[in-house]
């Protein structure tokens, strides 16, 4: 079946979202071509125990999403140790919650941030016992 292969990120200031997913995630950029920048989340199966995947960020070609409307997305979710500890450090880059942190029963905790850019990303903390 077809899997996620790629994503890609669009930032008002994409210098600005450089700096902050590489301050939060540890992400690297390289640039492909003006305006556009692989980005590099890992290397290859390093995962724990998920597989993922690099993808692109480009410069956004309109205005930011307006907050407090319906997500017209595709938003990405990145495997974390430590949810409590990964949203902290999304605040001190200057993102801000979406969603705060909760339990899926039985399977993890899961969070949503808003990056620099108004973009939504989650993040998920593998957990059996969470409730």
């Amino acid at each position: 079946m077809p899997r996620v292969v790629h994503f890609d990120v669009h930032a008002e200031d994409p210098e600005r979202a450089m700096r902050f997913y590489s301050e939060v995630l540890g992400w690297r950029f390289e640039p492909y071509m003006p305006g556009y920048w692989g980005v590099i989340t890992g290397e290859d199966g390093t995962s724990s125990g998920m597989s993922g995947i690099n993808g692109g960020l480009t410069q956004r070609q309109g205005p930011a999403p307006t907050l407090g409307q319906p997500l017209s997305a595709f938003p990405c979710t990145v495997d974390v140790d430590d949810v409590d500890a990964y949203v902290a450090k999304a605040l001190a880059a200057g993102g801000t919650v979406a969603v705060a942190k909760h339990a899926i029963e039985g399977m993890a905790w899961l969070a949503y941030c808003l990056d620099t850019e108004g973009n939504m990303f989650g993040m998920f903390q593998e957990d059996a016992t969470a409730k």
